[in-house]
């Protein structure tokens, strides 16, 4: 091999590692032995140690003994064919809790090698659930035009009449008409709030300042439903504008702020916090396109309060949903309708005493354009 044919390896080499660094899933080579002999960057976060220490060690160090990863990677070897196992619990003490993961396994070479591939499920699963949730609204659009044609009707001719009953019903009776009225008015307010959902117009956006949304929110929050509660801010002061409509922004985290004061009412010591941060690296597609959206910006209302049921959880932002005794199920719902009609994310975690409700949302095009076309200034 000549000097330039090895100087060529060598690159070639250099570019592969780079793009397996470049990959944001980990990335494990196993010898036959069942050594770990190669990790990327991901698979460092992923194991929480070092390429180096991890070159020193075992798979068995790091999963449990009767993980079904073990009995993949023997199936890969016997049949020489790549496998795929989804929501696979990896969870051990040395990688921690809540390791769930989609696998993917195939052979490398002919000394019984093999890569793995992990996804880790918690992104894949917030993307997944946040199509649902459009889903779900999408579904209410529907019946809240129903809705209002069907039932707000007949209710109009329903409170005229009991009206009309009224000038001539007794003490007694007058009750009972005063009751179907009220009860109609309760319904139509009801259908009346079903109806944001059916509303598809085009949505004013602008580059805007979240902190001054947030700020709006805590000065109407602590003047009113929050005012004995405390309210932390931990904001990014140099984070960008967010594109878009401020009466919406405004609307949501009101929404997320009232829920968390309620979940933290009886707490002594219960607070709100409300932070904003940079949080490159996700991505969605856009339907129908090849387009994707990157989500860096990162807003959080979060509340030491007892936390969402577990059952609850996958189903939180679906319509009619409340542990409220008098909730009507639509406020989380609505909140999922507006960050989707934006193009962002939102999805609710339960860790350690906390209650986060997390919102990813794009940045102003504005800030793309001038980064995509950054202007040359002369002092």
């Amino acid at each position: 091999m000549t000097t330039t044919d090895g100087g060529m390896r060598k690159a070639a080499e250099m570019v592969a590692l780079e793009v397996l660094n470049a990959i944001q899933n980990p990335v494990v080579l196993i010898e036959k032995d069942g050594r770990i002999s190669y990790t990327n960057w991901e698979a460092e976060v992923f194991f929480g140690a070092s390429a180096a220490h991890l070159a020193r060690k075992a798979l068995t160090d790091f999963i449990p003994f009767d993980s079904p990863l073990l009995a993949q990677i023997e199936q890969v070897r016997e049949r020489r064919a790549p496998v795929n196992e989804y929501r696979v619990d990896l969870s051990s003490p040395r990688l921690g809790q809540d390791k769930l993961v989609d696998i993917y396994v195939a052979p490398v070479g002919e000394e019984g090698s093999v890569v793995l591939v992990f996804q880790v499920r918690s992104m894949a699963d917030k993307i997944d659930r946040q199509l649902v949730h459009r889903a779900a609204a999408r579904s209410v659009t529907g019946l809240a035009s129903m809705l209002a044609h069907e039932i707000k009707n007949p209710l109009s001719g329903i409170r005229g009449a009991a009206q009309l009953l009224e000038t001539n019903a007794s003490d007694d009776d007058r009750a009972l008409t005063r009751l179907i009225c009220d009860e109609s008015d309760r319904i139509v307010s009801l259908v009346d709030r079903m109806e944001v959902f059916s509303d598809e117009r085009t949505i004013d956006r602008v580059p805007l300042n979240i902190h001054s949304v947030l700020d709006h929110v805590k000065a109407v929050a602590k003047a009113g439903f929050a005012r004995d509660i405390k309210i932390i801010e931990e904001y990014d002061p140099s984070l960008p504008q967010v594109f878009a409509n401020r009466d919406q922004m405004v609307q949501v985290f009101l929404n997320l702020v009232k829920n968390a004061t309620e979940a933290v009412a009886d707490k002594p010591d219960g607070e709100i916090i409300l932070t904003s941060a940079y949080r490159p690296g996700i991505r969605m597609s856009v339907a129908g396109t090849r387009e994707k959206i990157s989500l860096p910006l990162e807003f959080c209302v979060q509340d030491n309060g007892p936390g969402v049921p577990p059952d609850l959880m996958p189903h939180l932002f679906d319509p009619f949903i409340t542990t409220k005794p008098n909730g009507t199920g639509l406020g989380l719902a609505l909140v999922a309708k507006i960050i989707g009609a934006h193009g962002g994310i939102i999805e609710c975690e339960n860790m350690k005493g906390r209650t986060t409700f997390r919102i990813l949302m794009p940045v102003s095009k504005d800030v793309l354009q001038e980064q995509a076309n950054p202007k040359m200034e002369i002092e």
